[in-house]
Parts: structure tokens; sequence; C-alpha cells
């Protein structure tokens, strides 16, 4: 018998499967080359996923802004960048968070006459089609060049804030904010969170030339529905500039002013904007509005007819403020939110309120905590509720109000919000409309 041997000379560790396919090669090239050929439209929908899963969050933004639109790419560059992301608070969009957070950095580090405007401007066509909301909480000073002597000299006041004026002027937002088509949102506090040992009264400044450069600005953003100033030292010079530049705003719908320096003649100013806009909302919190401010603001809602929401929160309009907006509300068909809390108020505004609960058919939340009503006030707010079908909120903690008195008017405005509630259950397509 013949016996026949086979020798078997393959390495026995081979296998086709650990060759890279032709494609793969391809892809591994084109994720090697991209900084320099990023040709990711011309691929399949499957090959551009893998391509970007394998992407560098570091490269630059000169290449993957208006390229990489994948979810995904934004998403880690999010995480690798800040440790808190919610992605909630921007339109559930990674590459919105991410372009309006990295443009907020930049604005709020920028240093005038020092860091170069190229900096912002260069990243405007990479942006621009995805800012819509801008919240900067900081604005840096000029570098001063004649430092003060350093001396045992403690008595930097406020009011050396106005000396040192010619040095604090901040970057002009102009350039930056009218170039973005998309910007619906602006949050501004003109203020220097870090200054550590360097704290001069100086650093929390809103010049005259920051009002004036931001309300220009302010006033070419078209597409603009909110702006907020808060706790920037606003006062009613400043607040009268930017409240001429926006009467006859096509958009703005909401205007946050709050924790300022807003005093009546700033107040009267407004009172004429709520006439002459479209605005919804107005919050003057914790300002210094007294009742002439009041008076002026109830002469605008008398004559508004799209206000929905005031908040004068820790003002002093005091009973002759707090009438004058009763007053108004006789007749205004649009407020529905009524904020009143820590401004001096006893039974005479409850009276006209009284009034104003019998018959105004739209307001649907008043808070008038921390005043004084007293027993007759809060009995005369009982008899205006008797017949009212539309408040909803009625705040009444800390205004000497008689508990039962408080008790039978929280049950006529628990029984309002329960019918309401049945209602729009009832009624889903009613009340989206």
């Amino acid at each position: 018998s013949f016996y026949t041997r086979r020798c078997i000379t393959e390495d026995p560790s081979w296998s086709l499967v650990t060759v890279p396919h032709l494609t793969e090669l391809c892809l591994q090239h084109i994720v090697h080359n991209f900084e320099k050929n990023p040709i990711l439209n011309y691929l399949l929908p499957e090959h551009q996923r893998k391509v970007v899963d394998r992407l560098s969050t570091s490269l630059p933004l000169t290449v993957t802004a208006n390229i990489v639109s994948h979810e995904d790419y934004w998403k880690r560059c999010c995480i690798k960048r800040w440790q808190v992301c919610d992605v909630s608070n921007y339109g559930d969009s990674w590459k919105r968070m991410f372009f309006e957070r990295h443009l907020e950095n930049i604005v709020k580090f920028f240093v005038p006459n020092t860091t170069d405007p190229k900096q912002v401007l260069e990243l405007i066509p990479l942006c621009k089609g995805y800012v819509q909301k801008l919240e900067i909480d900081q604005f840096l000073p000029p570098v001063r060049v004649d430092q003060k002597e350093e001396s045992n000299d403690l008595t930097d006041t406020e009011e050396d804030a106005d000396f040192n004026e010619a040095y604090t002027h901040h970057y002009d937002l102009k350039d930056l904010i009218t170039a973005l088509p998309h910007l619906e949102e602006l949050h501004l506090t003109y203020s220097v969170k870090s200054c550590g040992m360097n704290f001069e009264w100086s650093l929390f400044n809103f010049t005259e030339q920051d009002c004036s450069n931001l309300a220009a600005a302010v006033k070419m953003c078209h597409n603009l529905k909110v702006f907020k100033l808060t706790r920037s030292k606003v006062d009613d010079d400043k607040i009268k500039v930017l409240a001429r530049s926006l009467l006859d705003h096509p958009c703005l719908l909401e205007l946050d002013l709050s924790h300022n320096l807003i005093r009546d003649n700033g107040a009267q100013a407004l009172g004429k904007l709520i006439s002459h806009s479209r605005l919804e909302t107005l919050d003057l919190c914790n300002n210094q509005i007294h009742h002439l401010g009041a008076q002026a603001l109830a002469q605008g809602l008398a004559e508004s007819s799209t206000l929905t929401s005031l908040n004068l929160r820790l003002n002093f309009v005091e009973d002759k403020g707090g009438e004058a907006i009763g007053h108004a509300l006789l007749t205004n068909t649009s407020l529905k939110s009524l904020h009143l809390g820590s401004n001096n108020l006893s039974e005479p505004t409850a009276a006209v309120f009284s009034q104003v609960l019998a018959q105004n058919t739209t307001l649907a939340s008043i808070n008038f905590s921390c005043n004084h009503l007293g027993l007759d006030g809060g009995k005369q707010l009982l008899e205006g509720l008797a017949n009212n079908k539309t408040l909803t909120e009625l705040d009444l903690r800390h205004t000497e109000v008689e508990q039962e008195t408080d008790f039978l008017i929280h049950q006529i405005v628990w029984g309002n919000r329960e019918a309401v509630r049945l209602g729009s259950l009832q009624h889903p397509t009613a009340e989206r409309l």
C-alpha cells in the first residue's frame, strides 16, 4: 500500500477575515486626511457615519463647523469640553450647544484693546447658522495702563466707579449679534465673576458707551424675541436710551430688567414702550420704582393690548401706584399675571383690586405677598372674588389677612383652577389654540 503525506505550509493563525476591505482602507484614509480634504458629503450615509465616529474632536472648527452635521460628533465635542451638558436647554441640539457655549466663552474672556477682535469675527461664518441664544454673564474691562500705586488707602467706594468709567468700556456686541440671523434670545450681565483681590466697583460698570452700543445693536436684531439685561446697575438715563431703541421692535416679546437701578423716569420710558411694542412679558423685579413710575406703567397697561405678564416685586410703588395699576386693569384685557409682592401696599390697593376681580376676566395670577393688606384688605378681595371664574393663583403670604378669609379665598381660587383643568381635559385642542 502506498502512503501519501501532505505538508501544510500555511500559517495556521492566518485568516481572510483580518484583511481589511478596500472600502475600510479608503475610509481610514479619509479620516486620516480629513483636515486637508474633508470629503464627507460625497460618501454614502453609512460611510459618513463611520468616518464621523472616528473624527477627532480637536479638528479645527474651520473644517468641521459647516461640514459635520452629525449630532453624535458634536455630543463628543461638548462632553469632552464641559462637565455639565444639558442639551434640553439648547433645543436638544448638541451642535447648537457647542457653538453657543463656545461663542459665549470667547466673549466672556474678551479684553478690549488686548484681545484681537478677529477671534470673534472669524467665528461668525462658522456659527451663524446654529446660534439662537447667547447668555453672557461677564464682560471684562480693558487692562489699565496706569495701575493704581499700591497703598494702604482703602477708600474705594461705589462712587469711584464714575471716575473710572473711561477705563471700563466693554466689548461692543454690535458686529457679532447683528450678524447672527437666528439669534432669538440675549441674556447679559455687565460684571466680572472672579475678580479675586483686584476688586473695584468700576469692574461692575455698565457705561454710557456700553449702553449706546448695546441699544444700537439690539435695534438691529430684528429676530430677537427675549432680551435680558440684569444685575448691571442700569439706571434711568440708560434705560431711556434702551427703551427708545426698542420702540416698535418687530419681534421682541420678553424684556427682563430685574435687579437694576431703574426709578420713576425710567419706568415712564418703559410705560411708553409697553404701548408701542409687541411686548408680552416685562420683569422689573428689584428696582427703585415708586408711585409715579407705577402710574406711568399703569398708563401703558391701559393702552397695551399685548402685555400678559408684569413683575414689579421688590419695588416701592405703595398704594398710589397699586391703585393706578388696579384702575388700568378695569379696562386692560391682555394681562394674565401680575406680581406686586413687597411693595408696601395696604387696604386701599386691595379695595381697587376687589373691583378688578369682580370685573376683569383675563387675570389668572396675582401675587400680593409681603404687603400689609390687613384684615379689611383680605375681606375686600374675598368680596371681589364672589363671582370670579378666571383667577387661578392669588398669593397672600405675609399680608396680614385673617386666616379664615385666606381659607375662603383659597377655596374659590382652587375651585377656579380645577374648573380650568377639567375644561382643558375636555377640550384639549381648544386649549392648544
